[in-house]
């Protein structure tokens, strides 16, 4: 009884961070009319490296020497992964952003094995990606441009994983995000200041740009840490796979966003790869925050 009660705490925990990452991009989506993108890239980071400096306290062990390197890198990817995502959503359906930014770990995980049994997945996920993308012909068809910002957060995510491992084995995993964040916020918050100016400061906006904060990063990542504790890393995965499926409907109830059947069917395909993927053997997945 307790081992379920255990579990069912972590699957709950998992679950809710899922909610509360879309929630918070559905929220961050609603900002973009006062401070654009980049304004709420920048508010994201910005809150969300305080809240993890006040509770990690990574003062108390920082990397010493090379391990910096990977440190930066790491943030690098962090805000290039964030800003992209943004800059995806504000063109594109949330669900779909969401669905081909999951190319990265899907690489990371498929391009890791040597089983050929991994091949079914890859082409799950390629046939997926392949009906998301727009077509060109069609003036009502997805936007490229945010496909391929939404593909190149993708890409930021992969080298996010890899070296989110490399730096996990320097400190543990909040100092390290904690980190990261703040890279990513020292690089991305002046380019925010600088677009959006005083509109950033702004009573309307700064409530919001810290729940965006809370919602995005803080608060799922905790989560996330309480579910990893709790339950083996495949199964945290493969929960993690229906993230599009969530993204998606977040992006319907939250900004009325409506996708056709084959939308939906594409989605399916790239969670079906996710979930796969999730049994490749070592397989070692850091997810996004």
């Amino acid at each position: 009884m307790q081992i379920n009660r255990v579990l069912l705490t972590a699957v709950g925990s998992v679950l809710l961070a899922m909610v509360t990452i879309q929630s918070g991009a559905s929220l961050a989506k609603q900002l973009f009319p006062l401070v654009g993108p980049e304004g709420t890239t920048a508010l994201r980071l910005g809150f969300a490296a305080t809240v993890l400096w006040l509770v990690f306290r990574p003062w108390r062990s920082l990397p010493q020497g090379r391990d910096w390197q990977s440190i930066i890198i790491y943030g690098l990817c962090l805000g290039g992964m964030n800003i992209l995502f943004y800059l995806a959503i504000d063109r594109i359906p949330l669900g779909i952003a969401v669905a081909l930014e999951f190319t990265g770990p899907l690489a990371v995980a498929l391009f890791g094995s040597k089983r050929k049994s991994d091949l079914f997945w890859v082409a799950c996920a390629i046939a997926g990606i392949l009906l998301l993308m727009p077509d060109l012909s069609s003036a009502q068809g997805l936007d490229l441009t945010g496909a391929l910002m939404a593909l190149g957060a993708g890409a930021c995510w992969a080298g996010y994983i890899l070296f989110g491992t490399r730096t996990g084995k320097q400190a543990s995993g909040g100092i390290t995000v904690a980190l990261g964040m703040t890279v990513a916020a020292v690089v991305l918050v002046p380019i925010g200041a600088v677009s959006q100016g005083m509109a950033l400061l702004s009573w309307e906006v700064l409530p919001l740009g810290l729940l965006v904060g809370v919602l995005s990063s803080a608060l799922p990542y905790s989560l996330e840490m309480v579910a990893l504790r709790n339950m083996p890393t495949q199964a945290f995965s493969v929960l993690m796979s229906l993230e599009p499926a969530i993204a998606a409907l977040a992006g319907f109830i939250i900004l009325s966003e409506q996708l056709t059947l084959l939308q939906w069917a594409a989605i399916g395909l790239v969670i079906i790869a996710s979930i796969g993927s999730s049994f490749t053997p070592k397989k070692a997945i850091e997810m996004g925050v």
